[in-house]
């Protein structure tokens, strides 16, 4: 009775038995011609198991097709981008880009599942609008944001399959989520490949910290934002800003922004539905850290949600719109009431010695009351021993790898 083969003399025995019967070449239907249709099942699967046929290597299977086609390094050139990174990809001192495997798979029919070396494998779409080569590479590996073995010079060779790699990685929002049109507060050209992998890596942040609360919608009101504005009566102020959003459900990411963004702080909602405010500290000052970071929670508790933006970017030196008004007096009103400030002596009487008493008086930070001096009167020379210069970054050092 045929049976699985388990060890070699089975399969050596499997095998003499069909030889023999192929030497009768038995007519189809008769027992004979069943028993060598079984056998050779059977053998097959054994085969399969224990001599599996290695695929070629990707350099195998390029030498292979210009072999079969006479094609030279030379003809190779456009699909690799010089006759030296032929040279280099075939010696194995390269290895081979995304941008190469497909053109060498549209042009010359090598099966992708062998350029990427993983089996079933398919080349991923191309995305229209999408420049890989624009996304700020070498400050991202400076920053150790990016996975790459290689010297920074080749970063650019590589953008494709680094950045892809890059928006699929845990908790990252991913190029779908980055693509969507959010709002944008800006003064001057903001870079949207910066900020797009800017916002990835918050993500990627928030993502690492599982918060105890889960926030619930209208969570943020006047109240709330007053009692968070309280704690900047304390020289750890920040610090414990972060700790009482955490016990809300709201995570507070702090990163430094990438070059050509402009940005101060964030608002958006992970794919959970968690919102996350962050803020890069551009401005390390303590009147920027309270004003930006309450601006976020008004975008939080007034604009993110179901068909709304799926994220705000906000570079606060620039004008707004109504939305972003609408943010400026919530946060502006949270900071320092209406009532409290539309009587208050210090705005005419603006010494170093009338703002600490009117701090003093609201037991907030004096920073707040002299950032809203200077933000009034447009005078940022003013009052600038109060404002909190240096106070924030040293108690978040780490801002490139980020805070979450």
């Amino acid at each position: 009775m045929l049976k699985v083969l388990k060890t070699v003399e089975e399969y050596e025995r499997a095998l003499a038995e069909a030889g023999r019967l192929v030497a009768l070449d038995p007519e189809e239907g008769t027992p004979e011609a069943d028993e060598l249709e079984l056998l050779s099942l059977v053998i097959t699967k054994y085969e399969d198991e224990h001599f599996p046929i290695r695929k070629p290597t990707p350099v195998e299977a390029i030498r292979f097709r210009m072999e079969q086609q006479g094609l030279s390094q030379r003809d190779l050139a456009p699909f690799f981008g010089s006759r030296s990174r032929v040279s280099e990809v075939l010696s194995g001192k390269r290895p081979l880009t995304l941008r190469m495997i497909r053109a060498l798979h549209e042009n010359l029919g090598i099966p992708a599942d062998v350029l990427l070396q993983e089996p079933g494998a398919t080349l991923p779409e191309e995305l229209a609008g999408i420049e890989w080569g624009k996304f700020p590479l070498k400050e991202m590996f400076k920053r150790m944001w990016l996975e790459f073995d290689g010297a920074s010079r080749d970063l650019k060779d590589h953008a494709e399959e680094l950045m892809r790699r890059f928006f699929s990685g845990p908790g990252a929002c991913g190029l779908d989520y980055v693509l969507l049109r959010g709002h944008v507060r800006r003064a001057s050209t903001m870079d949207n490949f910066a900020l797009a992998a800017w916002c990835s890596r918050v993500t990627q942040l928030a993502a690492t910290r599982e918060l105890e609360t889960r926030y619930t919608g209208g969570a943020i009101t006047d109240g709330f934002l007053r009692d968070l504005v309280k704690l900047s009566y304390l020289s750890d102020g920040p610090v414990l800003a972060k700790e009482f959003l955490e016990k809300s459900g709201i995570h507070l990411v702090l990163l430094r922004h990438l070059p050509g963004t402009h940005l101060d702080g964030a608002a958006l909602l992970l794919k959970s539905g968690a919102p996350v405010v962050a803020l890069t500290l551009r401005h390390d000052r303590l009147d920027s850290f309270w004003f930006s970071l309450l601006h976020e929670l008004a975008h939080v508790a007034l604009h993110l949600g179901e068909g709304e933006s799926p994220w705000f970017f906000d570079d606060l030196d620039a004008d707004g719109d109504s939305l972003e008004s609408q943010a400026d007096k919530m946060a502006a009103a949270a900071l320092i009431s209406e009532d409290e400030w539309s009587n208050a002596a210090v705005r005419t009487t603006s010494t170093p010695s009338a703002v600490r008493g009117f701090a003093e008086k609201l037991r907030i930070s004096p920073a707040i009351v002299a950032g809203r001096i200077r933000h009034e009167r447009k005078n940022y020379r003013i009052l600038s021993r109060l404002v909190g210069h240096g106070k924030v970054r040293e108690q978040f050092p780490d801002l490139d790898a980020g805070v979450a």
